[in-house]
């Protein structure tokens, strides 16, 4: 026996499983999992903005902000949460017919909810922590503004790159059949993503909030709603597209379920 899933082995796992069971959910099921979901990529967000803003060198900074961003990711595969980003995945049963299309979107809707919900609940817990302030403060200001200032476009392509690497980081944690195993395979993606200054829907909905509530002279609810739109296409194009989509195409002669 392998000590992994192969790549084929995966995406029959994503199309007759995870997809499958994870739309078969309740609605208060999805909204209590999504809401767990946004606060563990918060979580990580936090801790990302704590230490980049306390490391002068800038390269180790970067790298170091991404390695510990990914322990959101890591909580939410292994502890259990549904994120709407990684569950792009499931386009993929759609390709396979095994859920319908109107149910994959009903399914992303309640999980964005509260993805959100979970976030903002974070930015609330932290602005009455007193563990935002000083250089901390100024960094998570610092990165609210420059997420909010991107041009559309650029926010749209760094979003398909970010959710190509974070499907491929819940890819490779599917591979995995210990905790450990999907721990590297998680953190690899995952950090590559943050250190490459990639847009993620699901964590600008704190680092955003965050830097409103610090400056809200200096970052609008406008720019708030283009960053977060346009990320949000552009996480969809990466995972539904670029991961589900041509992982299909490649493994679905021996992935789809037989009828």
């Amino acid at each position: 026996m392998s000590n992994f899933n192969a790549p084929a082995n995966i995406a029959e796992s994503v199309i007759s499983q995870v997809g499958v069971k994870k739309c078969q959910l309740g609605t208060m099921q999805l909204m209590i999992l999504g809401i767990l979901a946004g606060a563990f990529i918060a979580f990580g967000a936090q801790l990302s903005t704590r230490i980049m803003a306390n490391v002068q060198d800038p390269g180790l900074s970067i790298l170091l902000g991404g390695s510990v961003f990914s322990v959101g990711l890591m909580l939410v595969v292994i502890a259990g949460a549904e994120l709407f980003t990684g569950n792009n995945l499931i386009f993929m049963s759609v390709l396979a017919g095994e859920v319908k299309f109107t149910k994959m979107l009903e399914y992303w809707f309640y999980v964005y909810v509260a993805n959100l919900i979970g976030s903002l609940l974070l930015v609330w817990f932290m602005s009455q922590s007193g563990l935002v302030s000083g250089g901390v403060a100024a960094k998570a200001i610092a990165i609210a503004e420059g997420k909010v200032n991107l041009p559309s476009m650029q926010i749209f392509f760094r979003a398909i790159m970010c959710n190509w690497l974070v499907c491929l980081a819940v890819w490779l944690a599917l591979a995995a059949h210990d905790v450990i195993g999907k721990i590297f395979g998680i953190f690899f993606p995952i950090m590559m993503f943050v250190a490459s200054g990639f847009e993620h829907s699901v964590a600008n909905m704190y680092f955003i909030p965050m830097g409103m509530v610090l400056s809200p002279e200096t970052v609008s609810w406008s720019g708030m709603i283009n960053n977060i739109l346009w990320a949000t296409v552009g996480n969809i194009i990466g995972g539904a597209g670029f991961v589900a989509f041509v992982y299909y195409m490649v493994f679905r002669k021996c992935a789809v379920p037989k009828k």
